[in-house]
């Protein structure tokens, strides 16, 4: 919770820390969809009655109300994980010509090792590709003071500010000592057609402006506080960023480093000033070869890790190895297989469809897990509201198959809404189920608008989801209980082969959420 004191200090994950240093500075709003490794910035900025913090239905939506605010003249936050800035991808391009009113960060959480995800991703060369200034911590400390900072940048330089995180400092946990708020003065809402309307001539316009703004932000990230030269042992450097700068500072204690923090643009001078100082470099960074790249550009000689140790977090273990040009050598790890809760409603839904020998295409959610033995009866798991899509397109290929689509409540407001409709107009045919458990469960219990209450647990207007579905034109809507087996493989039968576009919403609350 928020304190009136100054110094005082709470132990914080990164996430927790992150969204202290925020309201300290004035956050006003702050949206996003729950995913992890991100979930508990939104969840803690929640507890500041400050800030309007709300629970969007999609990643592009709380981007675009978190903008808004923003250009409005509040500072505002956007928080996502990494799949879910993809689904924000086409307001940030343009955010980045637009610019802002007042400070907006966007944090993005990255999964290396995919502890939570379907697949890795770098985003750091996001701001490379978007033109937007990057941050990346490499502790919760380090993300408390650089959220206070992005918000300055964002300001000083009109653009969005990217701050990537890593599950690792989003989780691990520091004594961080925070600050009382302080909300500063903004100049009030000025319309500006040229500046916020992205028609072809002022775009065009906005583009010009953003390359000359990236000159000066590199001249920014050349003083930077957050981009550090630590000279030590000549004979060794280190280029580094986020949590591998500890790993190797716990490895090798004597060697020199140049500790990138404000990462992007490229702090070229101090990159070749570093190299003039040390005999031999290392450029060790997680996932991708973002910094190694970049430094061999400017004909630099450096070394760097085997591609082998480009899939998954690193670990500290691993540094000698590295250092050493070793391959990577991973033991599998012993750990219990994920699972699906032994009283989950979902359960008895897989189990009737795998009963009908139904081929199962699937989604993002606790569900997914039917793909794993014993139960082995999800076939597909791509993004959020594949469900829907996946079961039309397999459907074209497989027009006899017993084919059936299957999306959670939470990930069909998402984004499988515009699959079904788009299923009606094109006139496809088969199920959809909708395993709806009355809340977000795979990250931890979030409300949705389904549930019919808001972030804070206040009550708002419900989404009655079998009302939405036959509003987009559904053939068949029917609401059932997956425990009760009988009727629910009954309708099943009934709706498999049937020539018409069914929705069987199957309904019963997650048994761990305490409403």
């Amino acid at each position: 919770m928020a304190t009136n004191r100054v110094k005082d200090k709470i132990f914080l994950s990164g996430n927790e820390a992150l969204a202290h240093g925020a309201w300290e500075v004035g956050l006003k709003v702050a949206c996003a969809y729950p995913g992890t490794p991100s979930t508990e910035i939104l969840e803690t900025l929640a507890k500041f009655p400050e800030v309007d913090v709300q629970w969007s239905v999609n990643e592009k939506v709380a981007f675009e109300v978190a903008l808004g605010a923003a250009i409005g003249g509040v500072r505002s936050l956007f928080a996502c994980k990494h799949v879910g800035l993809n689904v924000a991808m086409d307001p940030l391009m343009t955010a980045a010509y637009t610019g802002i009113g007042a400070g907006f960060v966007v944090v993005v959480c990255d999964d290396p090792g995919m502890f939570s995800s379907q697949n890795e991703q770098d985003t750091r060369w996001v701001s490379i590709y978007a033109k937007l200034p990057m941050f990346e911590p490499s502790s919760p400390a380090e993300a408390r003071q650089m959220v206070k900072q992005a918000f300055k940048i964002s300001e000083q330089f009109d653009t969005p500010v990217l701050l990537r995180m890593t599950t690792r400092i989003s989780h691990t946990k520091e004594d961080i000592t925070i600050d009382t708020r302080s909300v500063p003065v903004q100049p009030p809402f000025q319309l500006n057609i040229q500046k916020y309307v992205m028609v072809p001539g002022n775009a065009y316009q906005r583009h010009i402006l953003l390359e000359k703004k990236l000159q000066k932000l590199k001249t920014y990230s050349e003083n930077s506080k957050f981009n550090c030269i630590e000279i030590a042992d000549k004979k060794i450097g280190f280029i580094t960023s986020s949590i591998t700068y500890n790993y190797l500072k716990e490895q090798f204690p004597q060697a020199s480093y140049l500790k990138l923090g404000f990462v992007y643009p490229f702090c070229d001078d101090k990159i070749r000033k570093f190299a003039k100082s040390v005999k031999k470099i290392y450029v060790v960074e997680e996932l991708d070869p973002f910094l190694e790249e970049h430094v061999k550009t400017l004909g630099i000689k450096c070394f760097a890790k085997d591609p082998s140790f480009r899939i998954g977090e690193l670990r500290p273990e691993f540094m000698s190895d590295i250092v050493n040009g070793k391959a990577k050598v991973e033991k599998k790890p012993d750990i219990r297989k994920p699972r699906m809760c032994s009283n989950c409603p979902h359960l008895f839904t897989f189990a009737t469809l795998k009963k009908l020998d139904a081929i199962v295409a699937g989604d993002i959610g606790c569900y997914t897990l039917a793909s794993l033995p014993p139960i082995s009866a999800l076939h597909s798991c791509v993004c959020m509201g594949a469900g829907v899509t996946f079961n039309e397109g397999l459907r074209k290929a497989f027009p006899s198959g017993k084919i059936v689509g299957v999306v959670g409540d939470s990930t069909f407001i998402h984004s499988g809404i515009t699959g079904l409709i788009n299923a009606v107009y094109n006139k496809a045919k088969g199920i959809i189920f909708i395993l709806d458990n009355s809340t977000t469960a795979m990250t931890g219990g979030q409300h949705h608008p389904a549930t019919g209450f808001t972030i804070r647990n206040k009550p708002t207007k419900k989404l009655v989801l079998e009302d939405l579905c036959r509003s987009c034109g559904a053939d068949y809507v029917a609401v059932v209980d997956p425990k009760d087996r009988k009727k629910f493989e009954e309708i099943v039968k009934q709706r498999i082969n049937a020539d018409a576009l069914s929705v069987i919403i199957a309904r019963h609350p997650c048994p761990l959420i305490n409403r």
